[in-house]
């Protein structure tokens, strides 16, 4: 019986077929109610008014600190780290040896030489591997996220993490903390006083417009988030639930989950003795239509995913040498996809449609049904021009959208079709029924969506300039 990843896919012979037959179902944004008022009014919110997003629970923590804190860090991500002082913070992105991107996450430098990552997993188990086994002189802590399905158990993090955001955040701020606030320098590091209790802050801007992400010891998660919302509430303040959670992302660009590129490479045959068979990267499902037998096809470089700014050849990392010999202006792009309407609420209806042919369910507003969803963008030839990444719903455009990487000649503007649903029926996916594949109308659309992400973000992760 396999004890971990690499005897896992010995056994089974195939890493393609091993992820897109997980068993594993969606991936679950935990423990936060899915909807406190409804998922339209909740998206609609971070435009309009303001939003309370809770991310205490659906993200890991890795905690690391010591002398070589900075080099781990440094020898794994492809950022520069010449400048990162305390109390700022970065989104960190590492890539295994053949140059395709693992996950990513923020990257907090909360005193000297002490560091936290917070994001998915795959990053995560990175670091700590990393950590384990390249003779760091580190300490480290891997806070994991919680439970998917908890069934009533008590849950429990070291952190509560909260976002307030949208165009009314900054009054609810300075009314949290009894008077102005300064407006800090995007991704930098403070405090405020909320309650009597003294909270960290974030400069951020997840929503589109200036907000604070705070944190603190998850023994005040009540009380804190008793405090923002009635602080907020004349200013129309509203908590978001998991189900719209995840789909502000369509708005404002951010692609959350390439597979990570651990599977193939001799380079991370150790890491993958290492991983064990129940790890995130063991049991992701694989989605989507477009298939390949070849699970290197599935991995994503920096440039294709909106990173290719982070790249600095000013330390040594790992994948440098393949990120090295790769050249940025022939890869693919990153891009938002339209939806045609028509034909989006052809694959809505299709539901209640008793004659039709059966389509793979589009749920709302997160119509993702694997934890690493890839699906086929073709031209008007039907050559394969893209892989279409993130797929949903935004109430404030009254569209369909999903995230992209296309070919770099493809201009904005240009129609293209997106492939729902899988081939020959569908996969052995918890989240799969029998189905036909549908071609949708989509057309090529800049990244980020929504005209305020755009214009008011900072430069960096979601737009074209760096952190």
């Amino acid at each position: 019986m396999a004890g971990n990843l690499q005897e896992l896919l010995d056994e089974k012979g195939s890493a393609v077929e091993l992820l897109r037959n997980s068993r594993i179902g969606t991936y679950i944004y935990p423990v936060v109610p899915a909807e406190f008022s409804n998922w339209r009014r909740e998206q609609k919110s971070w435009r309009e008014s303001a939003v309370l997003f809770d991310q205490t629970h659906h993200m890991v923590n890795f905690f690391v600190k010591g002398p070589d804190a900075l080099r781990l860090l440094s020898e794994t991500g492809i950022n520069s780290f010449a400048n990162f002082p305390v109390n700022t913070a970065k989104q960190f992105v590492p890539t295994a040896s053949n140059g395709g991107v693992i996950g990513d996450g923020i990257l907090f430098h909360e005193a000297q030489g002490e560091y936290v990552y917070v994001g998915r997993a795959p990053a995560a188990n990175w670091l700590q591997f990393h950590a384990e086994t390249g003779g760091y002189d580190v300490e480290f802590q891997y806070d994991d996220r919680s439970p998917s399905r908890p069934y009533g158990e008590a849950v429990h993090r070291d952190y509560y993490r909260f976002q307030i955001q949208g165009p009314n955040a900054w009054p609810i701020i300075e009314k949290l903390a009894g008077g102005p606030v300064e407006q800090v320098k995007f991704f930098h590091m403070g405090h405020i006083e909320v309650d009597g209790m003294n909270v960290r802050t974030l400069r951020h801007g997840m929503a589109g417009a200036p907000g604070l992400e705070i944190w603190g010891p998850y023994a005040e998660h009540g009380r804190i988030r008793d405090a923002i919302l009635k602080a907020g509430a004349e200013f129309g303040i509203e908590p978001c639930g998991s189900r719209a959670y995840s789909s502000n992302t369509l708005e404002s660009g951010w692609i959350p989950s390439p597979l990570p590129a651990v599977y193939s490479s001799e380079g991370e045959r150790a890491y993958r003795e290492w991983l064990p068979v129940n790890s995130y990267e063991a049991t992701n499902a694989l989605a989507g239509s477009f298939v390949s037998e070849n699970i290197e096809d599935y991995y994503l470089n920096p440039w294709e995913l909106g990173y290719g700014s982070f790249v600095k050849f000013d330390h040594d990392f790992v994948g440098r040498e393949a990120l090295e010999n790769t050249d940025p202006e022939v890869q693919r792009k990153k891009v938002t996809l339209a939806w045609n309407t028509e034909d989006l609420s052809k694959v809505l209806s299709n539901v209640v449609d008793h004659d039709g042919p059966t389509y793979q369910v589009f749920d709302l507003p997160n119509a993702n049904y694997g934890s690493s969803n890839y699906d086929s963008v073709i031209d008007a030839d039907g050559k394969n021009v893209g892989l279409s990444l993130f797929t949903g719903v935004s109430a404030n455009e009254r569209r369909g959208l999903s995230l992209a990487t296309v070919d770099r000649d493809i201009p904005t503007g240009t129609e293209v079709r997106v492939v729902w649903g899988e081939p020959d029926g569908g996969s052995g996916k918890t989240t799969v029924e029998p189905h036909e594949q549908i071609s949708v109308r989509a057309v090529v659309s800049p990244v980020p969506y929504a005209v305020t992400a755009r214009t008011e973000y900072q430069g960096g992760w979601r737009s074209t300039g760096a952190l």
